[in-house]
Order: C-alpha cells, then structure tokens, then sequence
C-alpha cells in the first residue's frame, strides 16, 4: 500500500467509525456510560409502563387541621407501573415522559411542562411465561415525582421486577402543600401501595398485574422524604420529640402518633413483606425524627446512599448517623465524596437549562461536582447487586464486599482506574 492509499484508507475508516457513532441512538436517561460499572446494564426483559390511579378512601387530610382537627377524605393516589413486558417486532421501545418543573405555580417558580424519553413501551403486555416477579417500590421526595428515577425504574424491569413509583399528593411539583402532609402521609403512601398491588395481582384481579406480583417480596427505595417515611415503614418509629413538633405545628394533632416508636400498635405492624429497603439520602435525623430506640427496630436489610457534603439530610450527623443507629440492620452505606444531597435524580434534561428558570428547576437534577449520569449508573450497580442478593436469591455479595475506600484498588465489576471518590461501609445486624 502507498503512502497516498494508506492516508486515503485512514480517512476513510475515521470518517466510518464517525458516521457509525453518529447514527448510533442517542443517549437517553438510564444508558450506561462507558465506564458504567458491570450490573448497570440493562437485563434481557423488554420494559412496558402503565399509569394507574388509586384512591385511598377515608383518610385524614392533613391540610385541612386546625386546632388539632381535621376532616377526612378519599387520597388520590397515582402510580407508574413499569414491568418486564413483551416488545413487538419493528416496535420501538421508547416512552416520552411528561413531567413539569416548578413548584404548584408559585410566582418565581411557575409549573413548566416538559418531555424527556425512556426505553419502555407504553401499554405493552407483560412477560406471562416466568411466573411472579418481586416488586420495587419507589418514593420521591419533598417535592419530586413518580419520575424522578426512570434511570431505576426501567433498569429495574428490564431485570425481572415490578417496579411501582409514586407520586405523593402535596409533594409533588404540581400540588406541593404544607410540609405538615408529607410528614404524616410519607410512609401511609408506600404502605397503602403496597396493598393495593397485592390486591391487583390478585387471581381475581381484572388487572394488568393479576397473578404476575409477588409482594411477600418487596423492595423500597425513599429518596430524601422518601427515605424519611421508608425507614419509618420499615421499623425505625419516629422519636416523642418529632411527634411533639409535629401537635407545635397543627395546634395539637395527634396525627403522627400513629407512627411513632412508643405506640405499641405500630410496633406490631411493621410489613414483613418488605425483605429490602434502599434508603437515598434519607432527611429527618437533624431534626431529632430518631432516637436510639426508633433506630435500633429498624431490622429490614438496608443500602444507605448518600453525598458526603449533604446540606439538606446532613451526613456525619445525619444519614451517616441513622446508618450507624441502625445496629439490627444488615446495612451498607455508600458515599459520593463532595456530592451534596442529589444521590437519587434522573440527570437535567435541557428543559432545566432554559435561561430565567429559578435555579432550583436545574439543581433538582444536578450535582455540583459529579455528573449525574454517573451517579445514575454506580446506583443501578449497586441496587441490582443488593435486591438480587435480597429478592432474586442472586449470589452478588462480590460487588458488595469491598475495601470501603475506592481509591485504594479496583472494585469488582468496576472497569480499571473507574472506582474512585466514593466509599462503602458494611456493619453487619448485632441482633443476627
């Protein structure tokens, strides 16, 4: 070969490799980076999604206390259902997800509707031939919604599992109340959806989901709020003085009673359905919602995430401090060194990037320091390792039992020079 045909070739074969990359899909929320850590991949289901409506009849509106009475009422609940599912032949399997920015209209924050794309097919049928999957429950935070983790979502059901996120009324977007609601409703939410999944995959059920549920067992993710009322669901009740700060609040409401460590009722109804929780920066410790007793019921496996300079939950004294309190759990805590409190999101989409937008459309999606599709891909890693470990009976314990430090050596499944600036503690149940 010449010189003048070998430069020819070598122009050819760059201007290939271009093109190939140029017409490959474009990155959507939820792909794996290069240097995605090895269970980040998506499994070898196909995603469906379905939006359902619940009604939660005849319970307290919280909004509407005063003097330390409230009325009843009948909670509108909506959920996203994503599950593996049947993907046609010369069918795409996209979604385009509407969401809105904002914050229930407020004058510097008005709702902004805007669209992103997911790989899941909407309405598709449900893998029938593999028996019952287990199911993931997913919480956002104060304010957020039930698409705040497609990124988890979708990832979720690609492997086997129903995946079911919510979104709490008074706490998202679009209706965000009195921080009083979320308070008591956080963890009355995620049980309530969990009943009324079990009651959808009922054989009787004429629903989607009718015999393809396993809910004896369940994993819940809470992010933040979600967090909050997750450890409360599984176990950790909440202190005399969080009880006492929320009757300072509503004028002496007992509402949160219900919930806390030194009502007995609440102790004998904790779900053993629940075999695994992911707490994501769960808010609340700061605030004194814990003490030693609440922390310690707390016996449900637990995988703590969190950004080491959290200025929302906190973290020495904070998530880190449930992490340590929580002596009956078999628990992990994973650190992104220097990220703040957003360890949970779907990355900004450009939407959040629009010039005069409050800067807190973008700052719901983003970190200061990682990349956030980083984050997104570490958190798919890690959540299949632990849920396989706890609802698939998968023997995935190498990718959890690492040196804490990831700077001192290569984790297993990361790609070389790939695990550095986080760490991962493991304290074992006292009580096992």
């Amino acid at each position: 070969m010449t010189k003048l045909s070998a430069t020819l070739y070598s122009i050819i074969l760059s201007f290939t490799i271009c093109q190939n990359l140029y017409s490959q899909s474009e990155f959507l929320v939820g792909d794996a980076l290069p240097d995605a850590p090895e269970l980040t991949y998506r499994g070898s289901y196909g995603v469906g999604v379905q939006t359902v409506d619940l009604i939660h009849e005849d319970q307290l509106n919280v909004l509407s206390i005063k003097n330390g009475m409230g009325k009843q009422y009948d909670r509108p609940i909506t959920i996203e259902v994503w599950y593996p599912a049947i993907i046609p032949d010369n069918v795409e399997e996209i979604e385009i997800y509407t969401q809105v920015l904002g914050k229930n209209g407020t004058e510097d924050r008005p709702v902004t509707p805007f669209n992103f794309k997911g790989r899941a097919l909407r309405n598709a049928v449900i893998v029938k031939d593999k028996g019952k999957f287990p199911l993931v429950i997913l919480s956002h935070g104060y304010v957020g919604s039930r698409f705040l983790f497609t990124y988890l979502s979708e990832n979720l059901a690609s492997k086997g599992y129903v995946v079911v996120s919510i979104d709490h009324t008074d706490s998202t977007y679009k209706d965000a109340a009195h921080f009083t609601s979320t308070l008591v409703n956080r963890s009355l939410d995620q049980l309530f959806v969990l009943n009324e999944i079990e009651r959808l995959s009922n054989q009787s059920s004429d629903s989607f989901l009718a015999e393809m549920v396993d809910t004896s067992n369940t994993g819940l993710v809470g992010y933040s709020m979600g967090g909050y009322g997750g450890l409360n669901t599984c176990g950790a009740g909440y202190s005399k003085e969080a009880v006492a700060f929320f009757k300072s609040m509503t004028g002496g409401s007992n509402a949160l009673d219900q919930l806390a460590m030194d009502n007995e009722s609440y102790r004998n109804s904790i779900d053993s359905r629940i075999k695994a929780f992911v707490a994501l920066a769960p808010w609340g410790m700061t605030n004194g919602v814990w003490n030693e007793e609440g922390l310690a019921n707390l016996k449900t496996p637990t995988l703590f995430v969190a950004g080491s300079e959290d200025d929302v939950s906190g973290y020495e004294d904070g998530i880190k401090s449930i992490y340590e309190g929580t002596v009956n759990s078999n628990r992990y805590l994973l650190t992104y060194i220097n990220a703040r409190h957003n360890v949970a999101p779907n990355p900004p989409v450009p939407a959040t990037m629009k010039k005069g937008l409050h800067i807190d459309e973008y700052l719901r999606y983003a970190d200061s320091v990682w990349d956030m599709r980083r984050i997104n891909n570490v958190n798919q890693h890690f959540i299949t390792a632990f849920f396989g470990i706890h609802l698939k009976g998968i023997d995935y314990t190498k990718y959890l039992n690492l040196k804490p430090n990831a700077n001192t050596g290569n984790w297993e499944g990361f790609k070389p020079r790939t695990s550095i600036g986080m760490e991962l503690l493991h304290s074992a149940s006292k009580s096992e």
